[in-house]
């Protein structure tokens, strides 16, 4: 569909709606329903280029997420061509496919419990023993990682560099060449740990996309909107999901949650034994903040959004604190 039928669409719909877009997909919000639809592009990433291709990463959205937010996923239904316009589920001809879900209560969702601070210990013990029972029980991947594709993950932040260069100047440009050099390196000397985690039987088939947007802080956490078009964004080391949710914290300057989320999830899965663990724990961090800069700089490239900007220097910062603390600990 284009931005113009899905608008349509929304508008067919009672209760005013809410249509909300990302780069990959659309969601819309009914009082009691959201409907998320995926937009016909295609990344080097995903593949969401025709109909059959919705149709199967809709089942495998809803799939997937029912492992950690059961009841929430309610299944996948067909947008319907009629004379009168388009509409959501019934009969007719189907020219597309939306995930429909239950509408919990977005005051809820922890980024924003965490900008007005009511986001305290007792949230993170409950969440952290949610999510190691979810690491326990999932599908363990037996394949090893690979040091070379490691490297290429982090070094996709050169794509941007020319806008980093553009918007925080000719320095950071420089200190960037440096964090990928050193990025280099780190890995050479604790990737033999990696892949022995991994035959440990700590890489698992988890989230992929553990941050703060996607948790919603109920008497029972719901931990929601996890990577369904690329499964090696979502087997991991069970500590690089770990590192991401806590890298958001630092994102949101809360770290002083970290201690409390980490302490009850190790309870549950102790799933660091030796020293180079936190070091690995630690470059995890800094390679989600890595991330989270690469793609607020290509959405700053492609919208030219403030939002997007300021994101930009706000990951830049703690992507660089995350650089100089490692530096420091392995003497370059």
């Amino acid at each position: 569909m284009t931005d113009a039928q899905v608008q349509d669409l929304a508008r067919s719909l009672p209760e005013a709606p809410q249509l909300v877009e990302t780069h990959i997909s659309w969601v819309i919000l009914t009082g009691k329903w959201a409907y998320k639809l995926k937009k016909p592009v295609q990344f080097d990433f995903l593949d969401f280029s025709t109909l059959e291709k919705r149709r199967h990463y809709c089942r495998e959205e809803v799939k997937l997420n029912n492992r950690l937010a059961q009841g929430m996923y309610l299944g996948v239904v067909p947008v319907i061509k009629k004379p009168e316009g388009f509409q959501l589920e019934g009969e007719g001809e189907v020219v597309d496919y939306a995930v429909k879900m239950n509408r919990l209560d977005s005051s809820r969702q922890m980024d924003k419990l965490l900008e007005k601070g009511e986001v305290g210990h007792s949230h993170m013990e409950r969440l952290a023993e949610q999510l190691a029972a979810f690491h326990l029980r999932a599908d363990i991947i037996e394949e090893p990682p690979e040091a070379e594709g490691l490297k290429r993950d982090f070094s996709g932040l050169e794509s941007v560099k020319g806008h980093l260069k553009k918007q925080l100047g000719e320095d950071a440009a420089r200190e960037l060449s440096e964090c990928l050099s050193f990025a280099c390196r780190l890995l050479d000397r604790i990737f033999p740990r990696m892949a022995e985690r991994s035959r440990q039987g700590l890489a698992v088939d988890g989230h992929g996309d553990l941050h703060s947007r996607n948790i919603f802080l109920l008497p029972e956490p719901v931990i929601f909107d996890c990577i369904e078009f690329n499964p090696h964004f979502r087997q991991v080391d069970v500590l690089d999901e770990l590192a991401f949710l806590c890298m958001d914290l630092d994102y949101h300057n809360a770290r002083h949650l970290e201690e409390p989320l980490l302490e009850a999830y190790l309870r549950e899965n102790p799933c660091i034994s030796e020293d180079v663990d936190w070091t690995i724990f630690a470059y995890y961090k800094w390679y989600r903040a890595n991330v989270r800069l690469k793609v607020n700089a290509l959405k700053a490239m492609e919208e030219e959004s403030p939002e997007a900007e300021n994101a930009v220097e706000e990951y830049w910062q703690l992507f660089t604190t995350y650089y100089h603390a490692l530096f420091a600990e392995q003497g370059g």
